[in-house]
């Protein structure tokens, strides 16, 4: 009777110890696939968004207009959020006179809030991978002992040493080992490919604060401290965050 070494059929001989680390692993390779899609997708219309706003603030004159404009454009939520806290805390010091320097220090303080925030947004979700990435091979590998160790004690109980009786069990054992390395090699791979894609999106943000603190320079330089009243309260900053 020839034996049948198909992964699928080795994971139904398998124990149910090592059978249960070959569906975590299963299981940890889905999310590491699902996680890769899904940020991909979000990050490819993030960087979108971003080039638009970038363009939307360059061509603004002022800051009042970059507030209308990122409001009412299609551009990304962060540059119309990083606007609102220019115009706000413009606002709120226009009954301190001749303190551009200071005005420009807590808009800055109020953007690099705003930038840290959407960059741990941005990172939200990779850590599964580092996680899967660095324990994977390490759940396989106690799959494997532990198959090892019932292999051996099935030949002990049988009484036999042929090969025929001592491979299936080493096999199943291997598979553990083996399917940790494909959940793990992925998962490292993606996790590195979205960190830079995410650095790339981080690096336009930075470039928003730019435009936008050169906007605010710009409208300070000219005398202009508010063209108009925004009623935004500390709740609609919160949620802009």
């Amino acid at each position: 009777m020839s034996l049948s070494f198909s992964p699928w059929q080795m994971f139904l001989d398998a124990g149910p110890v090592v059978r249960g680390v070959m569906t975590i692993l299963a299981m940890a390779s889905l999310v590491t696939w699902t996680i890769f899609i899904a940020k991909s997708i979000e990050l490819q219309r993030l960087r979108s968004r971003l080039k638009k706003s970038e363009i939307t603030l360059e061509d603004a004159e002022t800051l009042d207009i970059g507030e209308e404009w990122t409001r009412t454009g299609s551009g990304s939520g962060i540059a119309h959020a990083m606007v609102m806290a220019a115009e706000v805390e413009r606002q709120r010091s226009q009954d301190i006179p001749g303190d551009r320097e200071g005005i420009k220090e807590r808009i800055v303080l109020h953007l690099e809030r705003l930038e840290a925030a959407e960059g741990r947004r941005l990172m939200r979700g990779t850590g599964v991978l580092a996680t899967i990435g660095a324990t994977s091979p390490f759940v396989g590998l106690f799959g494997t002992v532990w198959g090892i160790m019932s292999s051996f004690t099935g030949i002990a109980a049988a009484h036999a040493t042929s090969l025929a009786v001592v491979a299936p069990g080493i096999a199943e054992a291997l598979l553990a080992t083996a399917l940790g390395l494909v959940a793990a090699i992925p998962a490292v791979v993606i996790y590195n490919h979205l960190a830079r894609q995410t650095a790339a999106c981080r690096a336009c943000v930075a470039d928003l604060t730019s435009l936008v603190m050169r906007l605010v320079s710009r409208d300070l330089a000219r005398g202009i401290n508010g063209g108009k009243v925004l009623r935004f309260g500390r709740d609609t900053l919160a949620a802009a965050e």
